[in-house]
């Protein structure tokens, strides 16, 4: 499948991904082990207050998540074999990464073949507030031994979307190798909802 090797506006010799490229992350970065995915956005509508969560489920071979709520990575759960979510932004405010999750391949149990990264508005329908009303939607995966060097990034182009939760990425193995695949899928749902679609 064909990558886009356009360099992001700040981090050179980042890969800017398009919707469904996949990376081989084994072969571009030999001997990683642990990265970091942060996510970030801005809010368009002035004035409101967006409680935007990222989440990442681990499956097994079969695309389900086997283990509740050891295997659902989110606010109220943030720790697992090999993977942490540092913490929870509530307002989108500021410069970079408003979430990050940190993954430490080397120590995510052998039945994980995949982990899958999204990001929910928390409260949506009660708001009424959409993925229309966010900006500048991300995420990038960065290595940690390297100074948390950029080594791709996925921007989301979400404009006037109804939906209310994006999967944005997956991480996934293929033997010892792993890849990272853009997704941007989005669904009109909360994280019990995307939950249900992995069950």
């Amino acid at each position: 499948m064909a990558i886009n090797l356009g360099r992001s506006n700040n981090t050179v010799n980042a890969l800017n991904l398009q919707k469904n490229d996949i990376l081989d992350l084994t072969k571009k970065n030999p001997g990683l082990e642990k990265v970091v995915l942060g996510a970030g956005w801005d809010v368009a509508t002035i004035g409101q207050d967006f409680d935007l969560d990222i989440a990442a489920f681990l499956l097994n071979s079969n695309g389900k998540v086997a283990q509740v709520p050891n295997d659902v990575i989110f606010f109220n759960n943030k720790f697992s074999d090999g993977i942490c979510l540092e913490g929870d932004n509530r307002t989108g405010a500021g410069d970079g990464d408003d979430e990050r999750i940190q993954i430490d391949l080397s120590q995510i149990r052998s039945d994980v073949q995949k982990i899958v990264f999204m990001v929910t508005i928390h409260e949506a329908q009660s708001r009424r507030q959409t993925f229309g009303m966010v900006n500048n939607s991300y995420v990038r995966l960065l290595d940690v031994k390297n100074n948390e060097k950029e080594i791709c990034r996925f921007n989301l182009k979400e404009n006037g979307s109804t939906v209310t939760s994006v999967v944005f990425a997956e991480l996934y193995k293929d033997g010892y190798d792993w890849y990272f695949k853009a997704i941007g899928d989005g669904k009109i749902a909360d994280l019990n909802g995307m939950l249900g679609l992995y069950m």
